[in-house]
């Protein structure tokens, strides 16, 4: 019975693709950054309209947060797509040199054109099911922005966008096909602001107090706390503002944000407690005054067994090996854009062995297989108010670094295209095997509550902060 149902649902993936690949690769060449993905989300809310959803833009008060739903009665399944860019990561599609566009400084180094037009292509596919087959249940496809650094699905949580929902699927392009195991870093991001007094820096400088000194020497701080924190926290910086170009005049002001991130929540606030007290200490030293302003927060992920094992079995049923001569011989133009460290660690990060001379992993990662990935998302939120599952779909070679030039490079590729179309087929068949198992839901909705038990969830955003619309003005 499910067999002939994922056949049906995936003969209405295989004809939409054409139109989702290409609105992938409108979203592409917009490469719009966190909260500005203004195109990109238009492009989407026009696909959702022409397919008969239920859109409601706006979500959380966020301009381009949006939802479609579509469907009657049942369980509420949700799929997450995801459109923005990274700076900086501009680059000419299909070429394995490194080449910026001339009139773009931004490229998807991540591969959110795939992952958003992906999801739609599985929100799409699966409601076209849902109408054929009358079965009770709802689809809403999630338009989610800002992933990248922003937690805008964070804030979505935080005002009950997925209160109703029974079960969140989502994916994410990159070199390998397997599902994603539930293990990411919990984060905030912090902008420290000091201030001190201006003055001349050669015939006053005794009136100074540098707000860049005390940047510096926070900085230095908390390089010297790395040794004395766990293995596997995180603590980033980046400059935001360095006081200005004048070196002859004492900085009166200066800025600096901290990415902060730790194994969960309880450690990572923690940590950001020390940072917070290193930030005070520079600002004693130099005589300066800070403050601290939370950006965002993403939770750790929360694992689901029961839908973890239904994916897995999903991609065990379409195979791995969607790629053709076409797709090898791409794969070999790209293979000197990436090292041969690059190609080692990537079956590092799983234990597997190295198999020289393959440049494309045409096999699913086993469910057991340990990931040693140290990143963070914003799923992570969703994951803990909604039984969540995620896939990794394999887009690119193997090796190709994240948030690379050489990823923004693969995104147009026909293999990219071809993983898409596998992941949206791969989320579609998990959805409809949760419709069709009143067991498989109820088991998820279990192994949820039992994770959460000890521990609910409390959002890691303090109320008051709202979304950081201006992020990447």
């Amino acid at each position: 019975m499910l067999e002939d149902r994922l056949k049906e649902l995936w003969s209405c993936v295989d004809t939409r693709r054409q139109a989702y690949t290409e609105l992938s690769d409108r979203i592409w060449s917009y490469a719009e950054l966190a909260y500005a993905e203004h195109r990109s989300a238009a492009d989407i809310e026009a696909a959702l309209r022409a397919e008969g959803f239920r859109v409601e833009t706006g979500v959380a008060g966020i301009p381009t947060a949006l939802t479609g739903e579509a469907g009657q009665g049942g369980p509420v399944i949700a799929i997450l797509g995801e459109y923005d860019a990274l700076p900086g990561l501009s680059q000419e599609a299909g070429l394995p040199q490194q080449q910026a566009l001339p009139d773009q400084c931004n490229g998807h180094g991540c591969g959110h054109n795939l992952l958003g037009g992906g999801a739609l292509l599985a929100a799409s596919a699966l409601k076209a099911w849902l109408e054929r087959t009358g079965t009770p249940g709802r689809v809403r496809f999630y338009g989610c922005p800002a992933e990248e650094g922003g937690a805008a699905k964070g804030f979505m949580v935080r005002a009950g966008a997925f209160r109703d929902v029974d079960v969140a699927i989502s994916w994410h392009p990159g070199p390998w096909t397997g599902v994603w195991e539930a293990k990411s870093l919990a984060n905030t991001r912090i902008d420290f602001s000091f201030t001190g007094r201006a003055a001349h820096a050669a015939t006053a400088p005794h009136l100074g107090r540098s707000a860049l000194d005390a940047v510096e020497l926070m900085n230095v701080g908390v390089n010297y706390m790395r040794e004395h924190m766990p293995s596997d926290a995180r603590v980033h910086y980046a400059y935001l503002d360095a006081g200005g170009i004048a070196p002859n005049v004492v900085q009166a002001t200066a800025k600096v944000r901290y990415l902060i991130r730790a194994a969960d929540l309880p450690q990572m606030n923690l940590l950001a407690g020390r940072v917070r007290r290193i930030a005070e200490g520079a600002a004693l030293m130099t005589e300066t005054a800070v403050t601290a302003q939370v950006i965002s927060a993403v939770s750790n992920l929360l694992a689901n067994t029961p839908l973890e094992e239904a994916m897995h079995g999903m991609m065990t049923r379409l195979g791995g090996d969607y790629f053709d001569e076409q797709d090898r011989a791409d794969a070999e133009r790209f293979r000197h854009s990436v090292t041969e460290q690059d190609l080692e660690g990537s079956w590092k990060r799983f234990g597997l062995p190295p198999q020289h001379g393959k440049l494309l992993a045409d096999m699913i990662v086993p469910l057991t297989a340990t990931s040693s990935m140290q990143g963070s998302t914003d799923v992570g939120d969703v994951s803990w108010v909604v039984p969540t599952v995620q896939a990794r779909v394999a887009t690119c070679i193997l090796g190709t670094p994240g948030h690379s030039w050489q990823l923004t490079a693969q995104g147009k590729l026909p293999m990219a295209h071809k993983g898409m179309v596998n992941a949206a087929k791969v989320m579609a068949g998990t959805a409809v095997e949760v419709l069709s198992d009143a067991n498989l839901l109820a088991r998820a909705k279990a192994d949820h509550a039992e994770r959460t038990r000890k521990t609910p969830y409390v959002c890691p955003i303090p109320e008051g902060v709202e979304p950081p619309l201006k992020m990447s003005v």
